[in-house]
C-alpha cells in the first residue's frame, strides 16, 4: 500500500519546543488525526488506524496529518498548576490554528478542514472542531470522554469553561455547527459509552444533525476504531464541505 508517509519537524515558537508529524497521502480533504492520551506523531500509524483508511488515502480522497500531542504538557501534567495545565493545551490550540493550519491551506488548496481521534484524541478533535467551527468542516470522535474537568484537581475557570464540551456546546450559535459533518463513535463495552450517548442527546436538543454509532459486543481498543473510522469517512459527503 503505498501511502506517501511524509516525517515533518519544526521548532514551535508558540510552544517553545520542537514538534513532529507525519503526513499519509498528496492529495484530498485534509483530516487531522490527533493521537490518544500522551500520543505522539507516529501512534496512528503504529496502530495500523492509518493502514485502515488507506484506501481513502491512496485514492485522493484525504489527506492525512497526525501531529504530537502536548498532553504530557497540558492535561496529564501532574507537576503544573491546573491553570498552567489549560493554558498549555491553549498554546496547543493556538499551533493547529496560527502554525499547522496554514501549511494544510498551502498543501491542499482547502480551507476547510476535518478533526479525527481515538480515545482521548476524540476529546481532542471534537473540542478542536467545536472551538473552531468556521474552519472544521468534519468531526469524527470514537470512544471518547469530553468532559476535562477530571484532569484540573477541582480548578475551574473560564479557560476550563471554554474547553469543556459539555459546559460550553449549549450556548453556542454558530452556523458553522450546523452545516458541520460530525460522527461519534463507541461500542456495547466502551467505558466512554454514557459520555457519547450525553453528547449525542446535547447535539439533539440543539437540533444539530450528528450521527451516533454503538458496534455491539466491541470494547474501547484499537480494533473497534479500525472499524468505524474507515466506515465514517465513508459516510462523509465531501462535495458539500465548501458549500
Amino acid at each position: 500500500m503505498e501511502l506517501n508517509e511524509q516525517k515533518h519537524k519544526w521548532h514551535s515558537k508558540l510552544l517553545g519546543i520542537d514538534m513532529e508529524m507525519l503526513t499519509f497521502g498528496t492529495k484530498g480533504f485534509p483530516l487531522i488525526i490527533f493521537p490518544t492520551s500522551m500520543g505522539m506523531h507516529n501512534e496512528n500509524r503504529d496502530f495500523k488506524l492509518i493502514e485502515s483508511i488507506g484506501w481513502f488515502i491512496e485514492s485522493g480522497i484525504i489527506k492525512v496529518y497526525c501531529p504530537d500531542s502536548i498532553d504530557k504538557h497540558s492535561w496529564y501534567n501532574k507537576q503544573a498548576s491546573a491553570p498552567d495545565r489549560v493554558l498549555n493545551h491553549i498554546l496547543y490550540d493556538r499551533m493547529l490554528i496560527e502554525e499547522l493550519y496554514p501549511v494544510i491551506q498551502s498543501e491542499t488548496g482547502c480551507s476547510r478542514i476535518g478533526a479525527a481521534g481515538c480515545s482521548f484524541g476524540g476529546y481532542h478533535a471534537l473540542n478542536f472542531a467545536f472551538r473552531h467551527p468556521n474552519i472544521v468542516a468534519v468531526m469524527i470522535s470514537l470512544h471518547a470522554k469530553f468532559d476535562i474537568t477530571g484532569q484540573l484537581d477541582g480548578h475551574y475557570d473560564d479557560n476550563v469553561y471554554f474547553n469543556n464540551p459539555p459546559d460550553y456546546l449549549p450556548g453556542l450559535n454558530d452556523e458553522n455547527l450546523r452545516k458541520m459533518q460530525i460522527y461519534l463513535g463507541s461500542a456495547e463495552f466502551d467505558m466512554c459509552l454514557d459520555a457519547n450517548y450525553q453528547m449525542a442527546h446535547m447535539l439533539g436538543v440543539k437540533n444539530i444533525a450528528h450521527t451516533l454509532e454503538v458496534v455491539p459486543g466491541e470494547k474501547h481498543d484499537w480494533p473497534c476504531w479500525r472499524q468505524q473510522l474507515p466506515r465514517f469517512l465513508s459516510l462523509v459527503n465531501y462535495d458539500t464541505i465548501n458549500s
